[in-house]
């Protein structure tokens, strides 16, 4: 039985085809080894990667994604991040960068989140939930700026203990932290298994939601929307590189000239 869960942040990993078949559908191609546990996709233009291992710490990090050139980005999920909301990072990635880098905090801050800005320029964010946080900070003996993202529950002993990380390095495009951003505070449900959540005291369930085939059709659905969006981009992107020749700029032979 399929119940729609909220909030979404707190409903655990979900189903991984959710990002990576997505990929899939834009073209990305698949070099994982399949007598290993794992999967690594590669971008057609071969300049983003997406490593999905499991690791034997439950808290480590499952998901990892870069851009390959030297000097690019890196970021990573731990194993119970909701698929969703690493879809929300993935699915910004597929769409064409904006012209205009947008702010990530108002989205936070929509939702409810109280924001702080230190001396340091260190901000952060946290959901009326007081467990979970996002914030860009600086390491105190630098000033390399790092985001993160996480929920940590209270142990009862002054200590937390972790439910899920993300870790952004400060290259990471902000339209893909804007994408993350996105699907953490989206109030949508998600579609979980009756208690197939981390903490079944932390979300709430009801068997009305989806079930079986509407949640499959709804897949497709999105996959189908994603090759139709990437075939789209590739046509755009081949009479950028190369443009038809303009109307009546054929080169024509001259005439040969009467005797």
């Amino acid at each position: 039985m399929w119940c729609d869960t909220t909030p979404r942040h707190l409903a655990g990993p979900g189903d991984p085809r959710h990002v990576t078949q997505a990929l899939r559908a834009a073209g990305w191609k698949n070099f994982g080894d399949p007598d290993f546990p794992h999967v690594v996709l590669a971008s057609p233009d071969h300049q983003h990667t997406l490593v999905l291992e499991p690791v034997p710490e439950t808290y480590g990090s499952w998901w990892r994604i870069s851009s390959t050139p030297w000097g690019g980005w890196h970021a990573s999920f731990g194993a119970n991040t909701p698929a969703e909301v690493i879809a929300g990072f993935t699915d910004a990635l597929l769409r064409p960068t904006p012209e205009s880098a947008p702010d990530i905090w108002p989205a936070l801050q929509a939702a409810g989140w109280t924001y702080e800005r230190d001396e340091r320029g260190n901000e952060h964010a946290r959901h009326p939930d007081g467990i979970t946080t996002m914030e860009r900070s600086a390491t105190l003996d630098s000033d390399h700026f790092a985001w993160t993202a996480e929920v940590a529950l209270p142990t009862g002993l002054g200590g937390h203990t972790r439910l899920w990380h993300a870790y952004f390095d400060d290259r990471t495009p902000d339209h893909l932290l804007a994408g993350f951003a996105a699907a953490l505070v989206d109030p949508a449900p998600v579609s979980r298994g009756r208690y197939d959540v981390p903490h079944s005291h932390l979300v709430t369930q009801v068997e009305r939601g989806a079930q079986g085939d509407q949640l499959a059709a709804a897949h497709d659905a999105r996959l189908k929307a994603i090759r139709t969006a990437a075939r789209k981009a590739r046509r755009a992107s081949a009479l950028t590189t190369h443009p038809a020749s303009a109307p009546g700029a054929e080169t024509t032979m001259p005439a040969p000239r009467s005797r």
